[in-house]
């Protein structure tokens, strides 16, 4: 086992799955990258400075060698990872333009992670967890998730969540986890394409209006790509364009921006809307500047940060 990276308890986790991807990029050539959204959040929080930890189970293989690999260089804190002698879960990507995929995952490790076999004490320590993703979408890990989201917001723990809609698993089967994880965040971010797929309509704003009414009091953050984003909280309403970066790879670009607003959240949750918002816009460019993800660095943050065009409505 290896040492533990930080002494400290994380004071925030990320629960779901890490993958890797297998991706094609030629007929005859693939190329691996590891990547799950909530992964991704928990390597741009500890990026970005935070104590920050990835609370899954990986295999113990090849594949799962590479995640546990990246997650020690991103100074995860290892005590979270549970390595299992299961299946790996991958995903092959086997058209990049437009994105066409599948998942190999069955009874793989992902699936058997234990919340009982974190460390004694982590929750006190805790200030945020998040949640979403292809996790919440596959039993029995689904279900173990959900109620560790219920008892950390009971106990005071505040509650972020993503649901990065992916077909099929995301279909009508998924709708009463959708809106309980909706009603339980603190934050909720979600994509236009996202409402498009989890609502199944071909209007986002009908699935927009929804969430706000399942949970008006939270943070809400709407991203619509290289048109930019809006931050909605409470009567609050802002909308900001990105700034400007050349763009390599927008892999994991929304996970960066969610990680952003956690991170401006966690250092003054009581700023104004449209700094959130600018934090949030900056670390998503920020990913977007080196091929695959691409963690959002706090300087780079700062200084694109200072570019964001933000209009309060």
């Amino acid at each position: 086992m290896s040492a533990i990276l930080h002494p400290d308890l994380p004071h925030f986790v990320a629960f779901g799955e890490a993958l890797v991807d297998l991706i094609r990029v030629a007929p005859e050539r693939w190329r691996s990258a590891c990547g799950g959204s909530p992964w991704n959040v928990a390597v741009a929080m500890s990026t970005l400075g935070r104590l920050s930890a990835f609370g899954g189970a990986i295999s113990q293989d090849v594949f799962g060698a590479e995640i546990w690999q990246h997650s020690q260089d991103a100074d995860l804190d290892m005590r979270f990872i549970q390595q299992l002698s299961r299946p790996p879960l991958l995903a092959i990507v086997y058209e990049q333009h437009p994105p066409r995929y599948f998942f190999i995952g069955q009874d793989s490790a992902d699936l058997h992670f234990r919340p009982e076999g974190l460390p004694a004490g982590w929750a006190r320590s805790l200030r945020w967890a998040h949640f979403g993703s292809l996790s919440l979408a596959r039993e029995p890990l689904a279900g173990r998730l959900l109620a560790l989201a219920q008892a950390l917001k009971d106990e005071g723990r505040l509650i972020s969540y993503d649901p990065n809609f992916r077909a099929p698993p995301m279909d009508s089967r998924y709708d009463d986890t959708l809106e309980r994880m909706c009603r339980l965040a603190d934050v909720i971010k979600v994509s236009d394409e996202d409402l498009r797929g989890l609502f199944r309509v071909p209007d986002h704003r009908s699935g927009l209006a929804q969430i706000s009414a399942w949970n008006p009091g939270a943070w809400l953050l709407l991203t619509r790509g290289e048109a930019g984003a809006t931050l909605y909280h409470g009567v609050e309403e802002c909308s900001g364009a990105p700034p400007r970066v050349e763009v390599v790879d927008t892999v994991g670009a929304g996970d960066a921006a969610l990680a952003g607003l956690l991170d401006s959240l966690m250092r003054d949750a009581g700023a104004p809307a449209e700094e959130h918002l600018r934090w949030a816009l900056a670390a998503g460019a920020a990913a977007c500047t080196a091929p695959g993800f691409a963690p959002p660095r706090p300087e780079l943050v700062a200084a694109l940060a200072e570019d964001v065009r933000v209009v309060k409505n």
